[in-house]
């Protein structure tokens, strides 16, 4: 399991450092501005769709479907399955972009109605929606295409394909001079990366030999089985995302620039996220799905333990970082060009605000994985609706005082709402129990956090006072000082705790 987490986790972190040069192209070239609210609008709008349609429901229903008919009745069976749902989902998703290029301006209302105040703002925004939602179209079926190599075994071409969406916007950005906007520009990188994606995966799909044909749809058992599925999963992943959309919403009614400093703190947030939480699930889920078939339920929470010990384990320092010197890492990040040290505070206060809840959303993905490898989506649905309903509520309160942060702290909130009722819900039905290993390990990884912490504090200063002597570059060698003492201090205590308690790395492999 290590290996095949570290082999996702290292595309997904190669995918977050091109996104992160993207990131900081994005912020010279547009700063926290008109165009950049727009564009963000623009860029969010088909990524909610992908996470309500695409690799949120449809993986969860997808991936374990697969493996059951894989495992019980044969290759054949399961790519005849596979090959109807790729010719149900291209049919269902040419739809849905067509309402949406019709309907778009009332799109953009319901996401963004302070916008609305500012027409050319607006309009712009419609503008590059348009442009970017065949990404959401390309990008469905990226992932089921990607769920399929994850039941066999293949990640990799799932994991890198990422990447080129950063590349693609990279390029766009590079010749921005040649488009109205900047905007009009990264738009259009944004369409042509998910052409580019689904290129990717289909030929890797091609070579393991379960490239998508297509099928004559058929409503057969397993697609009755797996729509039954599909329902509660898609309305689940729609419970997270109606939280994102009232970030976006209640943003646009704030002053200008709100929408950007929540995008480039999420940016940030959303590394460890992807790195950490989201490899380790895309990992566990067909693991777990398969022991289960075979009837192997020790093995399925031994699994499932050792993923949320390595997800701990790798996001806590993350955590550590964004809450005690956020605006430092904003500013030596992405404070250049239009991105000014105000920006940097901004986006460094909504950071910090979403560390609280980093812990519990890299977490969710394994322990939604309980359920999702039982063919139950309800239950997380449940929880997911919760979660929402908490996070929501506290959005509309604490936006009113706080801001961004406000939101921010709600999204944190929420999130641990949403893992705490999963655990509970797991545990009372014997889908979910600890072991040794794993109540050892956490219990390391505090010692080390709360170790990194005290580091941090006291080496701030320190920093800092260095720092300013320096001609040039001083953000970013202060950030380099408390980033190395942090990783001899965090990684030199965690090796050592899980040595002493007799956990080591093979432990958690």
């Amino acid at each position: 399991m290590l290996r095949k987490i570290l082999s996702v986790g290292g595309f997904t972190l190669l995918s977050r450092l091109t996104g992160f040069v993207r990131d900081v192209m994005m912020a010279a070239v547009m700063g926290i501005g008109p165009v950049a609210d727009a564009f963000v609008v623009a860029f969010k709008l088909p990524n909610h769709f992908r996470a309500i349609f695409g690799e949120g429901a449809l993986n969860a229903a997808f991936v374990p479907a697969y493996s059951r008919i894989h495992e019980t009745r044969g290759s054949e069976a399961a790519r005849l399955f596979s090959d109807r749902l790729w010719t149900a989902m291209v049919a269902l998703q040419a739809v849905l972009l067509v309402l949406a290029w019709i309907f778009m301006p009332q799109l953009v209302e319901l996401l963004a109605p302070g916008f609305v105040a500012e027409p050319q703002k607006f309009e712009l925004a419609v503008t590059l929606t348009r442009i970017t939602f065949p990404y959401l179209l390309f990008i469905t079926l990226v992932t089921l295409i990607s769920g399929e190599l994850n039941a066999v075994d293949r990640f990799a071409a799932a994991a890198a394909a990422p990447i080129l969406l950063n590349v693609a916007m990279v390029a766009a950005l590079a010749v921005a001079f040649l488009f109205p906007t900047a905007g009009h520009a990264v738009a259009w990188g944004v369409t042509i990366s998910g052409l580019l994606q689904l290129a990717l995966v289909v030929a890797d799909a091609r070579r393991a030999g379960i490239g998508p044909r297509w099928r004559r749809l058929a409503w057969d058992d397993d697609m009755r089985r797996f729509f039954k599925v599909l329902g509660p999963a898609v309305v689940g992943s729609a419970g997270v995302q109606i939280a994102m959309f009232a970030d976006t919403i209640i943003a646009s009614l704030l002053p200008t620039g709100a929408v950007s400093s929540i995008y480039y703190a999420d940016r940030l947030y959303q590394l460890p996220v992807g790195v950490v939480g989201i490899a380790a699930g895309t990992v566990l889920l067909p693991e777990m799905s398969r022991k289960l078939a075979l009837h192997d339920v020790s093995g399925a929470h031994g699994a499932q333990n050792r993923s949320m010990a390595l997800t701990l384990l790798l996001a806590a320092p993350f955590a550590v970082a964004f809450l005690t010197v956020p605006t430092l890492i904003m500013q030596a990040l992405f404070g250049r060009g239009a991105f000014t040290a105000a920006d940097a505070a901004a986006s460094g206060a909504v950071l910090a605000a979403y560390a609280i809840g980093l812990p519990a959303i890299v977490l969710i993905r394994s322990a939604v994985a309980s359920f999702y490898a039982r063919h139950d989506t309800t239950t997380p649905l449940i929880a997911s609706l919760t979660a929402v309903a908490v996070n929501v509520a506290l959005k509309i309160v604490l936006a009113q005082d706080w801001g961004a942060p406000g939101l921010a702290a709600a999204t944190a909130v929420g999130a641990w709402v949403n893992v705490a009722l999963l655990i509970v819900l797991a545990t009372r039905r014997d889908w979910m129990s600890t072991t040794p290993v794993f109540l050892r390990t956490v219990a390391c990884i505090a010692v080390a956090a709360a170790a990194l912490i005290v580091t941090t504090v006291l080496l701030d200063p320190i920093a800092a006072g260095w720092a300013a002597t320096l001609p040039a570059w001083q953000a970013e060698a202060h950030l380099a000082v408390l980033a190395l003492a942090g990783l001899v201090v965090y990684g030199g205590l965690s090796v050592a705790g899980l040595k002493l308690t007799g956990v080591g790395w093979r432990g958690l492999r």
